[in-house]
């Protein structure tokens, strides 16, 4: 399995360097020896991969090869599968419809074999284990979008204690916990990270301003911080949400 990730990584590599290559780059990139790129190169050519050169030259892909589409296991299209199913039971509208189009391209170019397993899997999601009314994927579209474009949210939080107060995040990262999603912020009412239940984000608003990653306030820092690694507090997080 090692070597043909291998193969399938010279390839790429080849495609995207869209000029000479020398085995010795080659040998360097896949942390191999130069003997064994060698192999390898022979193996693809013979496999009719059009990488045209040789030794002591060099090597490059001729323009438009394309690689054939990939295969899954049936571990992987369960994955897959089950994977999009949490999407839909617990994501809002717009990661839903991603999911299931995603999951439709792949099964359009899967062989019939695995394209059965894909539509008979038996790894489901329990539906409508909660009330649309709770709001648990309410803001999550815009604060998804915020998160991707680096924008400051407005936002006005009721924290457990019934306390409201109005924050300006810098949004970092989201996590599920079922069926909460929790936000990580860097708030700058605070001048520290917070965590945030989406669902008692009472109003919100993407603002224009963006940010850029700061030392001290990115999500690698938060996550470095002791008892934070995968949100470490899953539901209520009173010392955290609620300051």
């Amino acid at each position: 399995m090692r070597r043909a990730n291998r193969l399938f990584d010279i390839v790429e590599y080849l495609r995207r360097a869209k000029r000479v290559v020398t085995a010795q780059e080659l040998a360097a990139e896949m942390e191999v020896s130069v003997r064994t790129i060698y192999r390898d190169i022979a193996d693809l050519q013979a496999s009719r991969v059009p990488v045209e050169g040789e030794a002591g030259l060099g090597y490059m892909m001729r323009s438009g090869y394309e690689l054939p589409p990939l295969m899954f296991t049936e571990d992987e299209i369960e994955a897959l599968v089950f994977g999009a199913r949490m999407v839909r039971a617990w994501g809002d509208a717009a990661f839903t419809g991603a999911a299931d189009a995603a999951v439709a391209k792949i099964r359009a170019v899967l062989p019939d074999r695995l394209e059965r397993i894909a539509g008979t899997t038996r790894l489901t999601v329990a539906p409508h284990r909660t009330n649309p009314q709770d709001g648990y994927s309410r803001h999550l579209t815009p604060v998804r979008r915020a998160i991707r474009e680096r924008r400051i949210l407005d936002v006005d939080y009721e924290a457990l204690s019934g306390e409201r107060t109005h924050r300006e995040l810098r949004p970092l990262g989201l996590a599920f916990f079922g069926p909460f999603w929790m936000l990580a912020a860097w708030c700058e009412m605070r001048g520290d990270f917070r965590t945030f239940r989406i669902e008692r984000i009472r109003s919100l608003k993407v603002t224009d301003k963006t940010f850029r990653d700061e030392k001290g306030k990115t999500m690698e820092d938060f996550v470095a911080r002791p008892g934070e690694a995968g949100y470490a507090r899953p539901h209520d997080a009173p010392a955290v949400a609620a300051g």
